[in-house]
């Protein structure tokens, strides 16, 4: 976090105090805001974020541990540092206790204070950076792949990162679109800056509206206080709206016009505000066909598809299906401090054989379930979801050939049966009396197909 982007208030009844205290500070790289007492920093807090508030403890109208208190009631993301004079250390001390970050003593050494601020924003800054970390480790493993159009559009997809390009993300619910999203923020020269994001569809329109753009108090029923939206959030940074395709004609124009003057009002003002932000979207939508249905602009989809990567469905990606599960026992055990010691192969062959329509947050969620459903470190066949268990249960063979009309009935059949019991012996190899039990033929009738259609 950078000088520049830590914002300290100022509050002391000592106009020549906090004048001095600013010019300092200011002359140090951080943005400052004075004022004389407690009241009127509530109400610069109500219009304003700032990451210190400095008060003095002893001042008219509201003093600092009066100011201390409205500020934790608030639960707003402010420290507060106590100035003290030296007959009120007692009290600033019990100031700490009620949540202030910490108290410098008036007329020692400034050097003092500036440590304590130095500590604070590092703090902050390690505690932003940790957040990113555990993003970025959370989804590390979601970007392997052994799939070779995975890894074609992940290299796309960094060297797009590297520019300010508008990138518009296509894919099924749960393909990873969220994970895709951060890691293009993470190779992106904007990285240290905040990535925001917002699923469009989750929110009715007038709350969508607000989230991104913001409020100012009293602009609507029910807004009792100024609120920054995520065009604001994500200044410097990088914003990702997901399911784009969700937000209606009408917010539709208001988006188009924040991307293109890069400029924003907030509900309820008037007054312009600047915003530097990279736009990633994302939706499941197929955008060229709302566009022809009328109910998503042309003029939005050209300005947020200037670069386009499509996310292939894990049933497209079945190598990859063994780590994912491999990886996801591996999570949940850890979370929830269980170790498996046991599990039914049959398990691990309807997994690898399910076709996920919920991508992998459906694996993920399946494989939760067994780990929380687990006794004794077993896992069993019963614990799966019955649509993972059936989905083994239908016909395997598929038609994907045009019929040859030449050939014998007799000869046909034939084909089609060797068809079906060689895809029956790849999904069972070592399970005779499962292909059997399919076939619904005896083991012995199954040895004479296969050294019928040469299969031994």
């Amino acid at each position: 976090m950078s000088k520049e982007n830590f914002n300290i208030l100022v509050v002391d009844d000592e106009k020549d105090y906090y004048d001095v205290l600013k010019m300092i500070l200011a002359g140090k790289g951080y943005k400052v805001d004075t004022c004389e007492n407690g009241a009127e920093a509530i109400k610069k807090l109500e219009k304003k974020a700032f990451d210190l508030v400095i008060t003095d403890l002893c001042m008219p109208v509201m003093d600092g541990r009066q100011l201390l208190e409205e500020i934790k009631k608030r639960e707003i993301d402010t420290e507060v540092i106590m100035l003290t004079a030296h007959g009120t250390i007692e009290k600033a001390v019990d100031a700490m206790k009620a949540g202030a970050y910490s108290y410098v003593t008036k007329g020692r050494d400034p050097e003092e204070m500036f440590m304590e601020i130095r500590k604070l924003r590092d703090a902050r800054k390690m505690r932003r950076n940790n957040a990113i970390l555990k993003e970025k480790v959370s989804g590390k493993f979601m970007l392997e792949s052994k799939n070779p159009k995975y890894r074609q559009m992940l290299e796309l997809a960094e060297r797009a990162a590297q520019s300010d390009s508008n990138i518009l993300i296509l894919g099924e619910s749960g393909a990873g679109k969220e994970v895709l999203a951060s890691f293009i923020h993470q190779k992106s020269m904007r990285k240290d800056e905040n990535f925001m994001e917002l699923n469009c569809q989750a929110l009715s329109e007038s709350i969508l509206e607000s989230e991104l753009f913001g409020h100012e108090k009293g602009a609507f029923t029910g807004a009792d206080k100024r609120r920054i939206g995520l065009f604001e959030a994500s200044n410097d940074g990088t914003l990702f709206l997901d399911e784009i395709g969700g937000v209606s004609i009408n917010l539709q124009a208001k988006l188009l016009k924040a991307i293109e003057n890069k400029q924003i009002y907030r509900l309820g003002s008037s007054t312009p505000i600047n915003v530097d932000f990279r736009l990633i979207t994302a939706t499941n939508h197929n955008l060229r066909q709302d566009m022809a249905d009328g109910c998503f602009r042309d003029d939005l989809f050209y300005r947020i598809s200037t670069i386009v990567l499509e996310l292939p469905p894990l049933r497209e990606r079945p190598e990859d299906i063994p780590l994912f599960i491999e990886y996801f026992f591996l999570k949940y055990q850890r979370e929830m401090n269980k170790k498996i010691t046991d599990i039914d192969p049959r398990v691990q062959e309807l997994l690898i054989g399910y076709n996920y329509p919920g991508n992998v947050r459906e694996l993920k969620n399946i494989i939760e379930r067994l780990i929380v459903l687990s006794e004794k470190g077993e896992i069993r066949e019963a614990y799966l979801p019955s649509d993972v268990v059936n989905n083994q249960n239908q016909p395997i063979y598929v038609q994907t050939q045009e019929i040859d009309y030449t050939v014998s009935l007799k000869e046909y059949r034939s084909k089609v049966e060797k068809e079906y019991i060689v895809g029956l012996l790849e999904r069972y190899p070592k399970d005779m009396n499962k292909v059997a039990e399919i076939l619904d033929i005896s083991r012995r009738q199954l040895f004479n197909k296969l050294v019928e259609y040469d299969l031994k």
